[in-house]
């Protein structure tokens, strides 16, 4: 029976997955969304970084206080960029499992609209990002505590954008009505997510072998080749993420209610994600990778 439900989740992620391309299939635009967070994140980062190279250090290369202030400016920045533009992925996404279709303008129009609750969230998730990952680096101790409490943010935190940009409602309204959905509907078996991170793992095992078959070539080689893998590397991770905010948002309208969208009809979501038994909350436990931080991993949104 064990190996039978296990079996059942693996075709249930492999579903998943499926479901997912073919609507990224259907609607090539809302793979603009991840690429156009990374070029606009790198282009903060670009900027930023200048400035506290120019201004943020004294003559012994220490950090002056102004410079702590553009990099707590850049992190911000960066996770607004990051959770801008998953929202506008949730409301292309959104749009298209509707029937209607998404757009690259209509989307962002959305997003728009949300920026007063989109600026607090991402204020929030860094908050808490930059506090795990300190945590994180207190030794081993720190780094197994802080990876647990990533883990279960991350759980809680799912469904958070998509409830900010289709709910409309305020940050702690969000953040409760998420882990409401996933204590009510998914339990602990994100299997979906799971899947999806093995597909984009599958999918980057090519640009892997390009590397070492150019690093035997030589200098030239390695320089030819990485180049051809770094492409390939962006092309899987612009996939994957915009994948990642299709099943975001379909799981988000069958957590809301209970009805598993066109495009995934026949898709055993009951099966993957499986209340708990007793009906309780069970706390904010659990393990949950993938991407769900944003398109870079930046924030744990």
């Amino acid at each position: 029976m064990v190996d039978n439900a296990r079996m059942n989740r693996i075709q249930t992620s492999w579903e998943i997955a499926k479901r997912s391309w073919a609507v990224l299939k259907s609607d090539k635009s809302l793979a603009w969304f991840p690429v156009l967070s990374l070029v606009v994140s790198l282009t903060v980062f670009g900027v930023f970084a200048g400035v506290v190279a120019a201004t943020g250090f004294d003559g012994n290369d220490s950090m002056r206080p102004i410079g702590w202030v553009f990099a707590a400016f850049a992190y911000l920045g960066l996770a607004f960029v990051q959770t801008y533009f998953l929202a506008a992925l949730v409301a292309g996404a959104d749009a298209r499992l509707r029937g209607n279709r998404a757009t690259v303008g209509a989307a962002m129009s959305v997003a728009n609209s949300r920026l007063h609750r989109l600026l607090p969230w991402a204020m929030v998730s860094a908050t808490v990002s930059l506090v795990l990952n300190q945590l994180e680096r207190q030794g081993i101790v720190g780094r197994i505590i802080g990876s647990l409490l990533g883990l279960a943010w991350s759980l809680v935190t799912f469904l958070t954008i998509p409830v900010l940009v289709i709910e409309d409602i305020g940050v702690v309204a969000a953040l409760k009505r998420s882990g409401d959905l996933f204590k009510s509907t998914w339990g602990e078996n994100v299997v979906g997510q799971a899947g999806l991170g093995i597909v984009g793992f599958l999918a980057m095992l090519p640009a892997v072998m390009v590397l070492v078959i150019g690093a035997a070539l030589g200098t030239v080689g390695l320089v030819v080749f990485g180049g051809v893998a770094l492409v390939w590397i962006l092309v899987v991770a612009t996939v994957t993420a915009a994948l990642s905010g299709i099943y975001r948002t379909a799981l988000y309208h069958f957590a809301a209610t209970g009805e598993v969208p066109g495009d995934f009809s026949g898709v055993d979501f009951n099966g993957a994600f499986q209340p708990r038994r007793n009906g309780g909350s069970g706390g904010g436990s659990g393990g949950f990778g993938g991407f769900g931080g944003g398109f870079g991993g930046f924030n744990r949104n």
